[in-house]
């Protein structure tokens, strides 16, 4: 798939003056060089993320299921985290959920106006997934803390908003209610600060010398040379999807790119212009650090753009993905941009596998087989003969005179719920 280019220029057999290549150096070190690269659609890394964000809202409503006092919630209940999903507006949530009946089992109640409220639960699949994701959080405790600290360790004031941390909590692994769970259990590292917003932040107590040494740095003994070392002039993994032209100019140009300084992430950068392919390549090594800190290492473009405050980061910095599609891989896919790190993948497979990314390919797999038994009636049919093994267990409850009947109202159950009359849970009596 990919033609690995790793130092890209260095061996690529192209004989040019002295003069020609002191050129490029003089005008990276001074100013920025104007290249446009273009974007190539590539496939394999498109059916990583196309995946991806179902997942993730099943994830985030499974949480949210699990963490209520009975492990079931009314669909009124979950509708307000609808915007922390990344579902598409026109897709209802209850239209969501009920794609996945072998993982939210879904009940019934009429409330006082005689309306029938859809419940869900969790099925026996979805719960012993879901308790097998928070044994590994427990274990991945100190793991977890190093990747929020050295996130922190990216800003300029060792301070992130909650709602920065939030829209990357899944990205970082962090459990669903890290705010409870988490943090207070580092009070060594971590503590909340009121912003001049009058927002509320998450600031580091501990800067931990052993954590600021970037991804790349630590594998400079592997994949640099070692005069690149002596140097200081780490250059990035590169490859390109299959079929991608880069012109001479461009080749030339981001071989020269490839010796500039490399910039530590966690190191101080305010002195350089930028207006500099040097200040870029800093930029560069920012997100690089960044998505390697993520478990899927991928995240939103909007996650990124957020941060440039906090990073003191130029205007217009995500261009640097735009230039360096051989470092980075922007997806179009699921109505948003998802920028992606190329090395840290083989084909559709990650390099690097998190037991946590093993559970989220758990729910996927259960995900596939829901849709695919439903298209096939299965549920509907286990239904109709009584059986609730595995499948939408529709309890009605009400008074004894003005009960449901799932045989007579059976369809009852397929429209959004909107009254706002209160409810008694009927999940004990599941």
């Amino acid at each position: 798939m990919f033609r690995g280019v790793f130092g890209i220029g260095r061996n690529s057999g192209f004989v040019h003056g002295y003069g020609y290549r002191q050129g490029y150096i003089y005008q990276q070190k001074f100013s920025l060089v104007n290249i446009k690269l273009k974007w190539v659609k590539d496939r394999t890394l498109d059916a990583v993320v196309a995946g991806q964000r179902d997942v993730k809202a099943t994830g985030i409503l499974v949480s949210i299921i699990h963490s209520s006092s009975q492990c079931c919630l009314p669909i009124y209940h979950l509708s307000p985290y609808r915007g922390q999903l990344g579902l598409p507006s026109d897709l209802k949530l209850s239209t969501f959920i009920r794609r996945y009946p072998n993982i939210f089992v879904e009940s019934c109640f009429l409330d006082s106006g005689g309306s029938p409220v859809p419940w869900f639960s969790l099925s026996p699949e979805a719960l012993e997934l879901h308790h097998r994701e928070v044994s590994i959080l427990q274990q991945s405790q100190l793991e977890l803390r190093d990747r929020l600290c050295k996130l922190l360790m990216l800003t300029a004031h060792r301070i992130l908003p909650l709602q920065t941390i939030d829209q990357l909590k899944w990205d970082l692994g962090l459990p669903y209610d890290y705010q409870h769970s988490f943090i207070p259990n580092h009070p060594e590292r971590f503590a909340y600060v009121r912003l001049p917003d009058d927002r509320v932040g998450l600031k580091l107590l501990f800067w931990d010398d052993k954590l600021s040494i970037s991804e790349l740095q630590k594998n400079s003994s592997l994949q640099q040379k070692g005069e690149d070392i002596k140097n200081g002039s780490l250059a990035f993994p590169v490859s390109f999807t299959r079929g991608f032209g880069l012109k001479r100019k461009c080749m030339e140009w981001l071989k020269e790119w490839q010796k500039l300084p490399y910039t530590s992430p966690y190191a101080d950068a305010s002195h350089l212009d930028p207006r500099t392919d040097v200040s870029e390549k800093r930029i560069v090594g920012v997100f690089h650090e960044l998505l390697h800190l993520t478990l899927h290492k991928q995240t939103e473009r909007k996650n990124v753009s957020n941060l440039r405050r906090p990073l003191s980061l130029p205007q217009k910095f995500t261009k640097a993905f735009e230039r360096h599609p051989g470092i980075f891989y922007i997806s179009k896919k699921s109505d948003t941009q998802t920028v992606v790190l190329r090395e840290a993948y083989y084909g559709q497979e990650p390099v690097q596998n998190h037991p946590l990314l093993q559970i989220r390919e758990g729910f996927a797999s259960l995900m596939k087989k829901g849709l695919l038994d439903r298209s096939r009636g299965v549920y509907r049919r286990n239904r109709d003969t009584n059986s609730v093994d595995g499948l939408r267990n529709e309890v009605c409850i009400s008074d004894k005179t003005n009960q449901i009947s799932s045989k007579d109202k059976s369809d009852s159950m397929f429209y959004d719920y909107d009254s706002d009359s209160p409810l008694q849970s009927p999940c004990r009596y599941m």
